[in-house]
C-alpha cells in the first residue's frame, strides 16, 4: 500500500510539533513545517516520483536530506528521526498542542513540572487545580484547558478538504478504469467545499452487471470493509477517513446527487416546498404519488418545486431558497475568472522560488499580475526584512518586471502590524510599493478589545491595504484569536480597506460565512495563495470555493480586475 503525500506531511508535523517542545533552533523547526506545507499541495504522488527514483532534493523548499527522509517514508512507512525524538519526549504530547492555548512552551512545562503525558493526565491535573500554580498559567487558564478538553472530547474527526481532494482523485481515477462505470461524483461537504470533511460518500452510475463494489473494497488503501452490498459499501482508509460507495440507477442520479451533496437543513428546506405542491424528495426522485415526475438531474429536481439550480457551495440553508424563488442567487466567480494573485512569497524571505521561477509560473496559470509579498523584520523566522533590505527586494521586482514580458509584477509585501498596531516598515518604503498586505504573526492573546484595536489602528494608515488572513486561525491547531470581525469588517468599508481570504489549507481565512458579511457591508475580498513555491500558486482554487461558499462574485473581488482597474482601486483605498 504505497504511502500517501497527507501521511508524509503529518510525521514531518509531527517532528517539528516534538522539536518545538523540545526547544529545537526555531530554523529547524520552520524546515519541517515548511516541507509538509510542500507536500501537502504537491499535485503529484510521492510514491510515484520514487518508484521512477526521480531527484526529490529539487522540489521547493527540499534539500537533500528532506528529500532521503521523504525517501525513507515512502519506503518504509516510517521516519526513524521521529521514533528518535519519541524515546526522549512522548509522541502523546503532541495532541496537547490541538487544545487551543497550549503552544509548544507550555506544554514542555506541563510536561516537565508536572509529568503530564496525555490529555487525560493533564484533565486529572487541572481537576485537581494543578496548573494554576505554574508560571504564565493561573485559575484562568486553567478554566479554559478544561473546557478544550471537553469541547475535544465531543469533537468530530474531520480531514482537510485539499486531503480529501487527494482521496477522491485517486479513488475515482481507480474506480472510472473499470470499463462498467458510466458516471462517478464526489458528493457530501466535499462536493460543497466545506474547508474540512467529515467522511465522502461517492455516487456511481454503472451498466449492469459491472462488479463496482468488488473494485471498491479492494483499493489497496482500504484499511477496514465495513459493508458491502450492491447499492452501498463502506469502508475506512488508512488515513481513519470512512468512504461510501452508493450505486444509483441513471434515472435517480439527480435525485441522489442532490440528496447526498446536502447539506441536510437545505434538503429539508427543499422538502418543505415538495410538500406543498403535493410532492415527495428522496435520493431515488421526485414523485407524485407513486409516479417519479423527475430525478435525472439536480436541475430536474429543483424545477420540480419550482426553482432555478442552486450551486452545491450555497446549500447550507442560509438564505439561498428564498434568494432562488426572488431570482435572486449570485453569479458565483469561478476560477477562470482570477486574473492575479495577491500574495505569494520568494526565496527574499520564506519562499522556494525566485522572483523569476513564481513570475513565470503565474503567467502559465493566464494571469496578467503578481504581487510579490515577502516578510517583514519582525517575523524573523521566515527572513523578514528590515527597510534596507526590503527596498533592495523592490529594486528587483522592478528589474524582474522590465525583464518577464507578459505578466505585470507588483511590489508588495506582508507587513507585520505590531502590537501597538504601527506597522513594521517606515512609510517611506511603504509608499513605495504597489500594494501593502498587512498581517499578524505574534501576541495571539491579546484582549479582544486590545486585538481589534490594533487592527483598527493599523487600517488608518494610508499605506494599508489588505488584512492578511485576518483571525489568524489554523484549522484543528490554533484557535482564531480574539477579535471583533463586525468592527473590523464596517472599518474596511469605511476606510476602503479589503480583507484577505487565504488559501492555505489549514488556514482557509477568512471563513465562507465572514466572506458573506463582507460583501454584504460592501467590503471587496482580496483572494490569495499565500504561495511559498511555485506548485501553491494551483491552491487558488481552494480560496475560490470559500469565495463561492460566502456568495461571492466576480465584482466583489480584487482579484478579477485588470492592473490598471485595480491599480485605480488601491488608489483610492486607505
Amino acid at each position: 500500500m504505497p504511502v500517501q503525500n497527507a501521511e508524509v506531511a503529518g510525521i514531518f508535523e509531527r517532528v517539528a510539533d516534538l522539536l518545538e517542545i523540545q526547544g529545537a533552533n526555531p530554523f529547524r523547526v520552520r524546515a519541517y513545517r515548511n516541507a509538509a506545507q510542500v507536500v501537502r499541495s504537491l499535485p503529484h504522488a510521492l510514491h510515484e516520483l520514487v518508484e521512477r527514483e526521480e531527484d526529490l532534493s529539487k522540489l521547493p523548499g527540499i534539500g537533500r536530506d528532506l528529500a532521503a527522509k521523504i525517501e525513507e517514508i515512502v519506503r518504509t512507512g516510517s521516519l526513524a528521526l521521529l521514533e528518535e525524538i519519541g524515546r526522549e519526549i512522548p509522541l502523546s504530547l503532541i495532541e496537547l498542542l490541538a487544545l487551543p492555548g497550549l503552544g509548544p512552551k507550555r506544554v514542555r512545562a506541563l510536561h516537565e513540572e508536572l509529568g503530564i503525558r496525555t490529555i487525560r493526565d493533564l484533565e486529572r491535573a487541572a481537576r485537581a487545580g494543578r496548573l494554576r500554580d505554574l508560571p504564565g498559567f493561573g485559575e484562568k487558564t486553567e478554566r479554559a484547558v478544561l473546557a478544550a478538553i471537553e469541547k475535544h472530547a465531543v469533537g468530530e474527526r474531520r480531514t482537510l478538504w485539499i486531503e480529501a481532494e487527494d482521496v477522491v482523485r485517486t479513488l475515482t481515477s481507480f474506480l472510472e478504469a473499470d470499463p462498467g462505470v458510466k458516471r462517478i461524483t464526489a458528493a457530501g461537504s466535499f462536493r460543497r467545499k466545506r474547508e474540512t470533511v467529515g467522511d465522502l460518500d461517492i455516487l456511481v452510475t454503472c451498466r449492469r452487471g459491472a462488479k463496482i463494489a468488488d473494485r471498491f473494497v479492494g483499493h489497496e488503501d482500504v484499511a477496514e470493509v465495513v459493508s458491502k452490498g450492491e447499492t452501498r459499501s463502506t469502508v475506512i482508509l488508512r488515513s481513519g477517513l470512512q468512504v461510501d460507495l452508493r450505486v444509483v440507477p441513471q434515472v435517480s442520479y439527480g435525485a441522489a446527487l442532490q440528496y447526498f451533496t446536502g447539506s441536510k437543513a437545505h434538503n429539508v428546506a427543499v422538502r418543505r416546498l415538495a410538500v406543498k405542491k403535493g410532492l415527495k424528495i428522496n435520493e431515488y426522485g421526485v414523485f407524485r404519488g407513486k409516479q417519479r415526475v423527475a430525478g435525472r438531474t439536480e436541475q430536474e429536481v429543483y424545477a420540480a418545486v419550482g426553482l432555478p439550480f442552486i450551486e452545491p457551495e450555497l446549500r447550507e440553508d442560509r438564505g439561498e431558497i428564498e434568494a432562488a424563488r426572488r431570482n435572486r442567487l449570485p453569479h458565483l466567480i469561478r476560477v477562470e475568472d482570477i486574473r492575479g494573485d495577491l500574495h505569494v512569497h520568494t526565496k527574499a524571505s520564506d519562499g522556494h522560488a525566485t522572483i523569476e521561477e513564481m513570475a513565470l509560473a503565474a503567467r502559465r496559470l493566464g494571469y496578467s499580475w503578481l504581487a510579490i509579498s515577502d516578510h517583514t523584520r519582525a517575523t524573523r523566522v521566515a527572513g523578514g526584512m528590515d527597510a534596507r533590505a526590503m527596498r533592495r527586494h523592490l529594486r528587483r521586482i522592478e528589474e524582474a518586471d522590465a525583464r518577464i514580458k507578459g505578466i505585470r509584477l507588483l511590489k508588495s509585501a506582508e507587513v507585520d502590524i505590531l502590537e501597538d498596531g504601527s506597522l513594521d516598515l517606515p512609510d517611506a518604503v511603504l509608499e513605495e510599493m504597489d500594494i501593502v498586505v498587512c498581517a499578524i504573526h505574534s501576541g495571539f492573546r491579546l484582549s479582544r478589545e486590545k486585538q481589534t484595536e490594533r487592527i483598527l489602528r493599523a487600517m488608518d494608515h494610508p499605506c494599508f491595504h489588505v488584512l492578511a488572513h485576518p483571525t489568524g486561525r489554523l484549522i484543528g491547531r490554533r484557535e482564531p484569536y480574539e477579535i471583533d470581525l463586525e468592527r473590523v469588517i464596517a472599518a474596511a468599508a469605511e476606510r476602503g480597506c479589503f480583507l484577505e481570504v487565504n488559501a492555505q489549507p489549514l488556514r482557509m481565512d477568512l471563513t465562507d460565512i465572514w466572506c458573506k458579511a463582507a460583501r454584504e457591508a460592501g467590503v471587496k475580498l482580496a483572494l490569495a495563495t499565500d504561495a511559498h513555491d511555485v506548485a501553491q500558486l494551483e491552491l487558488m482554487r481552494l480560496a475560490v470555493g470559500n469565495a463561492r461558499r460566502g456568495w461571492l462574485e466576480a465584482g466583489d473581488v480584487l482579484n478579477t480586475l485588470s492592473w490598471s482597474k485595480l491599480k485605480r482601486v488601491l488608489s483610492a483605498s486607505g
